[in-house]
């Protein structure tokens, strides 16, 4: 066995353990980082980066069948699955250096590739090696969670790790699971010239506002996506080509092709946690604010840690971790200014809490303020005025915003940024925006907060009609 000493050793290379492991080294910490698949995680290979690809070949052949109504003759596109997922395989294939072995060695990193298991509280094993580290980072990641639905042990399926590698279209795709990743692959599929069909046990988009999950739901079914709420898959029959979905309620879907897409489990089996005296559950390994385990050299970023499941969590993550285990200064992790998006068409995002949960927290002390895609110039110019915003307020501040429209992950940024600063409306509202932009929603939405205060408002017409009586 080769003995390795190190400040940190990093398990699993994904977005956490990339960032905590690029910004240690550079910083003067002597780094193991443990990767026993690939480099870059699931979001570089099988989530955020392959999955937008192909939402964006889906665009392509989308835009050329809609263009009527800017005087463009729509023309049925002829869709190349498999040279679509080669421009999928391309986009992973750009970005995969970044990632990369050599990139990382290069930093100073040593990379081990291989898995990673505890074998004393101060002790992980990785293949012959075993390394003794003042601090650990656990940055393994989630894996499709795949229910114990009857018959399913013999149906053939795909999962988000799987299905960027099918090279031939699906005739007839039945997605379980209306999340983020069900709704995502429905429509890119439908636009790429599969049929859809989503079954989702309870409501799909269940997480978002349902009043801005409603107006995503309506274009998606538009576009031609078959989408079952309330169907509980019961039991899962057939052969490759030929398969059946039966819901507890009785209904029956027929498609030649299966996505499972209900969820994420922690990958917590190779890590033999209770070697190092790591507690754990069912959704990851249990951490305080400051991201430590019950094992206080020991801490969890990312999917493992058993909060919200985004790339950009993970990295957030990460500067905590830099933070206490670099310098020693204390650093507790937040998440009300947290945001997360799903880009189907038209984009959901949402930071904060949403109305329902705003009002639940609050009471009456919330004021919610709309704003309608179709009151802004540009939307209209480009045709894209299906959406809305709605922002949560408390005492002149925002705590939630809650988006359906295009280009919706990117305006919540303001939101973001206003949540995590603790800013006022007022100082949103005085944000100038480019004309004409989208991001003219945002600084729309906060000046309709302060309109009843100022046009509705018998006082101000008062003090306005007395300041004109005396000016010169």
């Amino acid at each position: 066995m080769n003995r390795i000493k190190t400040d940190l050793c990093i398990i699993g290379a994904g977005s956490g353990g990339l960032s905590i492991a690029a910004g240690a080294v550079q910083m003067g910490a002597s780094v193991v980082l443990l990767e026993g698949h690939k480099m870059g995680g699931d979001c570089l290979n099988y989530g955020c980066v392959p999955s937008k690809a192909l939402l964006a070949a889906g665009k392509q052949a989308h835009g050329m069948a809609t263009g009527a109504k800017f005087g463009i003759t729509p023309i049925e596109a002829t869709v190349d699955y498999a040279a679509a997922k080669d421009h999928v395989k391309n986009v992973i294939d750009t970005i995969a250096p970044h990632d990369s072995v050599e990139r990382f060695e290069g930093l100073g990193v040593n990379v081990i590739t291989e898995y990673g298991k505890f074998i004393s509280p101060t002790e992980v094993q990785a293949g012959d090696n075993i390394i003794e580290a003042r601090r650990f980072v656990i940055a393994t990641g989630s894996s499709p969670f795949v229910p114990p639905v009857p018959g399913l042990d013999t149906v053939p399926y795909e999962t988000n790790e799987t299905i960027f590698e099918l090279r031939d279209r699906p005739d007839h795709l039945l997605v379980i699971g209306g999340g983020p990743i069900g709704m995502e692959m429905a429509q890119a599929h439908i636009r790429l010239g599969s049929k859809v069909t989503v079954i989702e046990g309870m409501k799909a988009l269940g997480k978002d506002d349902p009043e801005l999950a409603e107006i995503a739901l309506e274009r998606l079914r538009a576009e031609g996506i078959e989408i079952a709420e309330d169907a509980l898959a019961a039991e899962i029959r057939g052969t490759a080509g030929a398969i059946e979905v039966e819901t507890k309620d009785g209904r029956i879907f027929k498609g030649t092709h299966l996505l499972m897409a209900v969820g994420r489990k922690p990958n917590i089996d190779r890590l033999n946690l209770e070697k190092a005296g790591i507690e754990f559950t069912r959704a990851g390994v249990t951490v305080d604010a400051s991201l430590k385990s019950s094992n206080k050299k020991v801490y969890a970023v990312g999917d493992i840690a058993g909060g919200l499941q985004f790339t950009h969590v993970a990295g957030y993550h990460a500067g905590i971790v830099i933070k206490s285990a670099l310098f020693g200064m204390p650093a507790k992790q937040r998440t009300d200014h947290i945001p997360w998006a799903t880009y189907i068409d038209p984009e959901m995002a949402q930071v904060g809490p949403t109305e329902a949960q705003a009002r639940e927290m609050h009471g009456d002390k919330v004021e919610v303020v709309r704003f309608k895609y179709s009151e802004n110039d540009r939307a209209i110019s480009e045709g894209k005025t299906t959406g809305m915003i709605k922002v949560m307020v408390v005492k002149g501040r925002p705590i939630g915003a809650s988006i359906v429209g295009a280009q919706a992950g990117d305006l919540i940024s303001v939101w973001a940024l206003a949540i995590a600063n603790k800013l006022k409306m007022s100082q949103v509202a005085a944000m100038v925006a480019p004309y004409p932009t989208l991001g003219e929603v945002n600084k729309r939405a906060a000046g309709a907060y302060f309109t009843p205060r100022l046009f509705d408002n018998p006082r101000v017409k008062t003090i306005v009609g007395l300041v004109q009586k005396f000016l010169p």
